[in-house]
């Protein structure tokens, strides 16, 4: 797979959520909108999928995560999105960084050969596209516990629609 068909997008839009319970209702309002695993990118830290998953079972069906430290969610909304990752075909943990990123974007963290070395999830973040002013932004959001879900609107009304949305962190301007 070519890496650079995996990037962050320009038409994008990035959300970010400081609970796991509104992250978990926008992921399922987008299903709901017909989009699905394929089209959805999660980001958060490690530490945040720690919290909500419980290490000592494996999730059904997760071959992605397995020996990753995955576990099944702990029940609830508040571990609901954690799921969502888990769910997600194509996930991947970077243990140096401290990063959990699940859908498409997975594939250009994974082929950017990234290290543990101080900075480095800035870099990875530039190199699946991000520049490097919202990649330090991005990672501030990480470090505080928060979930970035990113999504590449399928048409104007959509990216209208979901431009629209509270806590759009990408497009940083108004989309109108």
């Amino acid at each position: 797979m070519n890496t650079k068909e995996k990037r962050f997008k320009d038409t994008r839009i990035d959300r970010v959520f400081h609970s796991t319970d509104k992250a978990h209702a926008y992921y399922d309002h987008l299903i709901e909108r017909g989009y699905n695993k394929d089209n959805i990118t999660i980001l958060m830290s490690k530490d945040t999928k720690d919290q909500y998953y419980d290490a000592t079972h494996e999730a059904p069906g997760n071959d992605a995560l397995e020996g990753a430290g995955a576990g099944s969610a702990i029940g609830g909304v508040a571990g609901a999105v954690v799921g969502a990752v888990a769910a997600i075909g194509t996930s991947l943990v970077l243990p140096g960084l401290g990063l959990v990123v699940a859908g498409p974007l997975a594939a250009a963290f994974a082929g950017a050969g990234i290290g543990g070395a101080g900075g480095a999830l800035i870099g990875a973040l530039a190199n699946a596209g991000l520049s490097e002013s919202k990649s330090a932004e991005y990672v501030e959001y990480l470090k505080k516990g928060d979930i970035i879900i990113s999504v590449d609107p399928r048409t104007p009304d959509d990216r209208n629609y979901l431009g629209d949305q509270s806590g759009v962190i990408y497009p940083p301007d108004s989309l109108v």
